[in-house]
Order: structure tokens, then sequence, then C-alpha cells
């Protein structure tokens, strides 16, 4: 008899999850397409802590990465974000990758995952694993600095006559003198930036700026964006019905002539606006230029350790175009640090008057009960009672 055969002396697999398969490609992009209760399947792609509110949102059951779910090329606190909601994420072999369909179903064990009618291996990724991945990519970042440093200096010296430069004239019907500018990037923790900045918003009723995916954050929070300013690959057909005015950046080459080939194919109206640097420096110089008061900036990259982390080798840019728009340009986080009250005096407050109102309270009731015996007692002397 095949002893192993029987259910009571077979192992059990440690059952994790089971459910239908959202599948992407690319890098974690969240559109309206990621249907809600599904295991996601990444085939690249870090996952950074900006996409990890709107994964929780679409109640995601499980991550599975094909291949490794940090890089260590930047750090990043998403992993381990979702592994504090208990969400897990299981890496299996990139080569893997063809077995996982859109709609299909999966069963996740501890070990492995089995995918219709085949079982691949699969591992857990853990917290310790978030641990080591953290400080490598932390001391992979610091390795960087000293050439980012020296390629950020010798862009500033190359372009600084570029920035100097007024940008070629766009005919927008929206209008920027003398109005707050929010400029909304894809940075670090935009998404919950965006949130907090609502109360700006509905104060002040700036000019709606989106900068690439940024401008998808705002239509995703029920915003309308004014003026979308984005390469062209960046632009998707939410943008395009946005109705807002739609702003290709281009990269001038050395002879100033545009790059007119980066925006071939598109079909919508829209305006070229060449400028050097990325697409949100080019949304601030217009913001600057169009006469914008306040500059509030929203996920927008603006330190150091947001370009070295990232790879990105266009500080220079960045570094010029602050240093001409100067004081009126400010972070969200910044203004929400100097508008917001200090929160423990109220309490402390309130603790002080709510015990105040009792011991008076407490005290009147005393006073009247005195004041009442002391009465009873002149009546009987004077024989009234």
């Amino acid at each position: 008899m095949n002893w192993s055969s029987l259910s009571l002396f077979t192992a059990k697999p440690n059952l994790i999850c089971k459910g239908k398969i959202a599948k992407l490609a690319g890098s974690i992009e969240i559109d309206e397409g990621l249907k809600s209760a599904r295991i996601l399947v990444l085939l690249k792609g870090d996952i950074e802590e900006e996409h990890v509110q709107e994964l929780l949102n679409r109640r995601v059951k499980a991550i599975v990465h094909c291949g490794q779910v940090m890089s260590g090329m930047f750090p990043t606190e998403g992993p381990l974000l979702l592994l504090q909601h208990d969400i897990p994420i299981m890496e299996v072999d990139a080569v893997h990758a063809d077995i996982f369909l859109n709609e299909s179903e999966i069963i996740i064990y501890h070990d492995r995952i089995q995918a219709g009618c085949q079982s691949i291996s699969c591992k857990s990724f853990t917290r310790e694993d978030w641990l080591l991945a953290q400080k490598m990519a932390n001391d992979y970042a610091s390795e960087r600095w000293d050439p980012f440093i020296e390629r950020t200096l010798a862009f500033a010296m190359r372009e600084k006559q570029a920035v100097r430069e007024s940008l070629p004239y766009l005919p927008l019907r929206t209008q920027f003198t003398g109005r707050h500018i929010l400029v909304v990037s894809d940075g670090k923790g935009y998404r919950k930036d965006l949130q907090a900045a609502s109360g700006f918003i509905a104060a002040f009723k700036p000019v709606l700026l989106g900068v690439g995916a940024g401008a998808d954050a705002l239509l995703i929070d029920g915003y309308h964006p004014d003026v979308i300013v984005s390469d062209a690959g960046q632009i998707t057909n939410r943008m395009w019905k946005s109705g807002a005015e739609i702003i290709v950046h281009t990269y001038p080459d050395p002879q100033g002539v545009r790059d007119n080939e980066s925006s071939a194919g598109l079909s919508g109206p829209h305006h070229l606006l060449p400028c050097i640097g990325n697409s949100e420096d080019a949304a601030l110089l217009l913001a600057y230029e169009k006469g914008g008061e306040w500059l509030v900036t929203v996920g927008v990259r603006s330190y150091m350790s947001d370009f070295v982390t990232k790879g990105l080798a266009n500080m220079g840019s960045a570094l010029l175009v602050r240093m001409k728009i100067g004081a009126r340009l400010v972070d969200i986080k910044s203004l929400q640090a100097l508008t917001q009250q200090p929160t423990g005096w109220r309490r402390e407050a309130l603790s002080t008057i709510g015990l105040s109102c009792v011991f008076i309270g407490l005290s009147l009731f005393q006073l009247h009960w005195i004041l009442k015996r002391a009465s009873h007692a002149v009546w009987k002397l004077v024989g009234i009672e």
C-alpha cells in the first residue's frame, strides 16, 4: 500500500492566497484598468512607495515579482509598506513569466505557485530581505555622489546661457499672471502630498499644472488640470480627454532647432515647448515666465538625493532653474510646516479649561449648600422657623 498517498500521512501545503492575475508588463503604472482584489504579477520594476497606496486602494491580494523585488539601484520603502499591511510578496524566476496570464487563477503556497497545470517554486520576500536590500541600495547610492556632482556642475556650466534666455511664446488660454500655480509631478510621496494639498487648492484656486504622471494623479483625485506638460511618451488617453492644454516638452539641439520627432504621431491639439532639462524644469520655467505668483510644487524632485537614488543625471538643469525662480518656488511640505497650527497646546488648553469648569461647578454647588445651611441656622435664631 502506498501510505504516502493517504491524506493522513500527506503534509498539506501552507496556503498563502489564491485569486485572479493582473499582469503588468512594464514598471508599475496604476490606472483604471487594474481591477480590485487581484494578485499583481510584475515583470520588472521596483515597488515604489508612491504606488503602494493605490495598490492598497485596489485591495491587491499579493505581489508576484518575476525577478528581484528590489533591484538595489535605489532605496524604496514600498515593499516594506506592503508587508506591514500583510500583503505577501513572492519572487519567482523571470523565465516563468509566460505562464502568468491575465485573469487566470493562481494559488500561492509558501514555497511554490500553482498556475493552471504548472507548478513553479517561489521565495517569500520578507522584512529581513527588505532591510538587506535597502542597506545595499543606500550604499550604492552613496558611491554615486562624486560622479553625479561632477556631471551636474558640467551640465550647469554648459547650459547656463540657455536658462538665462526666455522660453518661446506659447498662446495659452490659461491665465497665469498673479495666480498661484500648483505644479504636480510624480516624485516621492506625490499621492500623499497631493491629498494634503486639498486645503490649499480649495482656498486659493491655483492653476493646476500636471507634469507627466502627475497630471494623471490630479485626474484620479477628481481635479481638472488646466495645463499638462509632458514628454510625448507619457501622455495618456485620460490626459487627452481632460480638456487641459497639452504642452509637449521637446529638447532643442545645439543649433536651437526644435526636436519635432519626439512629438510625431500625436493627433490631439498641443503645443511644443523646446527646453533644456526634464519636463519638471520646463513646467517650472513656463509657470515662472507666465507670471505665476507662487509656484507650489507637489512631487517635484528638488534635492540631490532624489536624483542620485533614481540615477538621474539632469540635476544641473534643476539647479539652474531653481536659481532663476528663486523665492517664488516652495514645496507643499514646507508650506504645510509653516501654516499648520501646533496641536499640543490646544489639547493642553482644552484639558485645562475642562477641568477648570468642573472645579468651578463643584465649588458653586458647595457654596450653594453652605449658604443654604447658614440661612436655615439664621432663620432658627430669629424664630422664623
